[in-house]
């Protein structure tokens, strides 16, 4: 099977060559499942040290996604993370959490970014510019690695979340709404790391807890 192209480095260069240096992706993981936080990364790559094959992270395998996690910590200029966990998604709505874990992730880069490009999600009030691309994380580079990033540490906050509540298989579906998580509610009802507000925990039209043990 041939490989999916990896994302061009169309924009960085545009950028690049008008002197705007700091070329933030920013991207997130973790917007439809049913348990577990959101989680957004923002990454600065630079232009003497490319990533051969970059893409959206939902293409690549796991394995391949871990591998290329641990060239972009090694290669970028910067790496920042943000995480907004169950409960705030239920308070404020999931696209004002990815919101903050976008600011977030923004924040916790070692520098200031100078150009932000983002997978079609628009942050208001941000210090520079911004463009917001349709399918961002196939069509620019620092995009698909944020893409990788933010799936990664996502993936492993739920392998530990499997560890934790092992009666669901956070490990294999990562908190989605698969036939097996489905099931899994119908048998335990729903888990402290669940988000109350989403249709598939509140399905059965009446919610019931297990309560973390101590």
């Amino acid at each position: 099977m041939t490989p999916p192209p990896s994302a061009p480095y169309r924009y960085e260069a545009q950028a690049w060559r008008t002197g705007v240096l700091h070329v933030a992706g920013l991207d997130e993981a973790g917007r439809g499942p049913l348990a577990g936080p959101v989680v957004a990364a923002a990454v600065i790559l630079s232009p003497e040290r490319r990533i051969r094959g970059l893409r959206d992270s939902k293409l690549l395998i796991p394995e391949r996604r871990a591998a290329l996690f641990e060239v972009i910590q090694a290669r970028a200029i910067g790496v920042g993370v943000g995480i907004v966990d169950h409960e705030t998604i239920d308070r404020v709505n999931i696209l004002q959490a990815t919101r903050l874990a976008m600011t977030e992730a923004l924040q916790r880069l070692p520098v200031a970014p100078e150009l932000v490009i983002t997978d079609f999600v628009h942050l208001p009030a941000l210090a520079c510019p911004q463009r917001n691309l349709v399918d961002g994380d196939a069509r620019c580079a620092t995009v698909a690695a944020a893409s990788i990033v933010a799936k990664v540490v996502r993936d492993r906050i739920m392998l530990e979340a499997d560890r934790q509540f092992p009666g669901y298989g956070f490990a294999r579906h990562k908190g989605y709404a698969t036939p097996e998580h489905l099931a899994a509610l119908d048998r335990h009802g729903a888990c402290p790391l669940h988000r109350r507000t989403f249709a598939g925990v509140w399905r059965q039209g009446e919610l019931f807890v297990l309560e973390e043990e101590d």
